[in-house]
């Protein structure tokens, strides 16, 4: 099967919802799959060393893991149609083991592929317009966006058509391939953040200000890793016009005065920390005001052609709520009350897909839920699908009516846990299974969780919570924005796990409080178990755990973290 087979062609019901590659997209991403061709067989041919060949695979999204090569393909801002599932289903199984990963940059990884396989991998993406470009490497990475993007009831703006223009300016930017660090930016337009943009280098949030014009507030310097820090506010309204000529102003910046001598302070964070956000701000507004901005000048119109590619499908006239949602299954109405959101449309629904199942690895995916994810999205949601930084599939189009049938679906496929938000929906990097910068497991530790919290009920009882695991300092698994973060390590020879409390992605972003000591894996589940149970038993009604927790304060949780007969001094 190829991707021209009949089977691929998104049904009659499929609207365009996204943005499209032209010609000039489609003829960029050839040439760097014919260059990357010849440069891994000049590596096979042992012209190349590993050391030789390395710049290069990276800049194809291609690492060399614990194991095997991993591929990073890019899905920008999250955002891909049933044909491209199906092509990614199709490359798992044809060239991988039959499955993807799903990661926390709304991208999707391969962890199996051979070197001489990569050439046509990249060929099959190029067939559905996808790539693995500026996944690695130190330039400006995939942009990504808030996955409610376009169908959001609180949104102000979707998002998507400046996230796409921040693609197509950011694609082989010659002067910024080479910056002191990755570079990550994400985009939101709504009034609750679900992108995470304090902890991104740049954080845009679409906003408007007294005249009703539509901007942007623009946050830089925030990150994860070993040095985590919340971005600061660098201009509190920027118009859109301004947009690209002070973006290349801040990078311009960075590219210039980012430490190059450590790769650990290189990012634009250790900058802005260490210079000072006012300096920053200065510096960044001198560029602005001295520079050339005729080459990033604002064209209204071709932000128009670009907006129009993300237009609402044909929604029909439909009652706000629909009778189908009046049901005695108690499972789908569990369902629905967890995975399903409002929508801006009248009688619609955005559907939450968990790839969290009871003890399952999360953000997998097997090729055959991707299959039934893009027959899902074709006969329920306009052929479009979305991939969270949460590592859940978002279907953004769904009728009300339609619910309960897609439910029937979606357990047929193993997709159907209801779990979304809660704590078994577990945020994890692939640590020390497949990673090399990895220093401990981490599925095994959000098996363990998911498995000791089973009880959906009981799930449901606890209410949102988000746990978020990482097997090494580099944070891919986000643990320092977790509700509860867990991070992984290597001490004397053995794992050992740090647990943070009140870590938090949205606008009232913070960094996680450190429990105490480090525990042992087996000790993990019931560490989490004794701080739920504080929780529930001290909780005010409607509030969430960070709540309880920002309003009791960290002594009173560590001390109940103490368990009977221990002086707590292993926690």
């Amino acid at each position: 099967m190829t991707a021209h087979d009949p089977a691929l062609t998104p049904r009659p019901n499929a609207a365009p919802t996204i943005y499209a590659y032209d010609e000039y997209d489609r003829a960029f991403v050839r040439e760097r799959v014919a260059e990357f061709r010849g440069q891994v067989e000049r590596r096979l041919a042992g012209a190349l060393t590993e050391d030789e060949f390395r710049p290069f695979r990276l800049m194809n999204g291609l690492y060399l893991q614990l194991h095997a090569y991993m591929l990073r393909v890019a899905i920008p801002y999250g955002s891909l149609t049933s044909r491209q599932m199906r092509q990614l289903a199709y490359i798992a199984d044809r060239w991988d083991k039959g499955y993807g990963h799903f990661t926390t940059r709304q991208n999707l990884q391969y962890n199996w592929p051979k070197l001489v396989d990569v050439p046509d991998i990249l060929e099959a993406l190029a067939d559905v317009d996808m790539h693995a470009i500026q996944t690695s490497g130190n330039c400006i990475r995939n942009v990504t966006a808030d996955h409610f993007a376009g169908v959001a009831a609180d949104e102000i703006e979707d998002p998507r058509p400046t996230a796409e223009f921040l693609r197509q300016w950011s694609s082989a930017h010659a002067e910024f391939s080479f910056l002191p660090r990755k570079f990550k930016i994400a985009v939101s337009g709504a009034e609750h953040d679900r992108a995470a943009i304090k902890i991104h280098d740049i954080g845009l949030r679409i906003v408007r200000d007294a005249t009703g014009e539509t901007g942007y507030e623009v946050i830089v310097g925030g990150g994860l890793g070993r040095s985590p820090f919340v971005g600061k506010v660098l201009r509190e309204f920027l118009p859109r016009a301004d947009l690209l000529s002070f973006l290349e102003a801040v990078l311009r910046v960075y590219n210039r005065f980012g430490r190059r001598d450590n790769k650990y302070k290189a990012r634009i964070k250790i900058l802005v920390h260490e210079t000072g956000l006012d300096e920053i701000r200065a510096q960044v507004e001198a560029e602005f005001a001295a520079m050339d901005r005729a080459p990033f000048a604002y064209d209204a119109q071709e932000f128009a052609r670009v907006a129009a590619s993300f237009a609402p499908p044909p929604y029909e006239t439909l009652p706000a709520r629909s009778q189908a949602l009046e049901t005695e299954n108690a499972e789908f109405a569990a369902f629905a009350a967890v995975n399903v959101s409002p929508h801006k449309t009248s009688g619609y629904a955005i559907v939450t897909v968990s790839l969290k199942p009871i003890g399952g690895i999360p953000g997998d995916a097997t090729s055959a839920q991707m299959r039934a994810l893009a027959d899902a999205a074709d006969k329920y949601g306009f052929g479009e699908l979305r991939v969270s930084h949460e590592q859940n599939i978002i279907l953004p189009h769904v009728k009300q009516d339609d619910l309960l049938a897609l439910w029937r679906d979606l357990e047929a496929a193993g997709l159907s846990t209801a779990n979304a938000g809660l704590i078994s929906d577990i945020i994890s990097c692939p640590g020390l299974d497949y990673c090399s910068l990895a220093t401990a497991r981490s599925i095994p530790i959000a098996q363990a969780i998911s498995e000791r919290f089973a009880d959906l009920e009981r799930q449901r009882l606890i209410g949102k919570l988000g746990i978020k695991i990482s097997g090494c300092i580099n944070a891919c698994g986000h643990h320092h924005i977790g509700a509860i973060g867990i991070l992984g390590l290597e001490k004397k020879g053995v794992e050992s796990y740090q647990i943070t409390l009140g870590g938090d992605p949205t606008l009232t972003a913070a960094i996680g409080e450190l429990l105490g000591p480090g525990v042992s894996a087996e000790e993990v589940p019931d560490v989490i178990e004794s701080l739920v149970q504080f929780y529930l038993d001290e909780r005010r009604d409607g509030e969430a755990f960070i709540d309880t927790w920002r309003r009791l304060g960290h002594k009173r949780f560590k001390e109940s973290a103490r368990r009977e007969g221990e002086d707590g001094s292993g926690i």
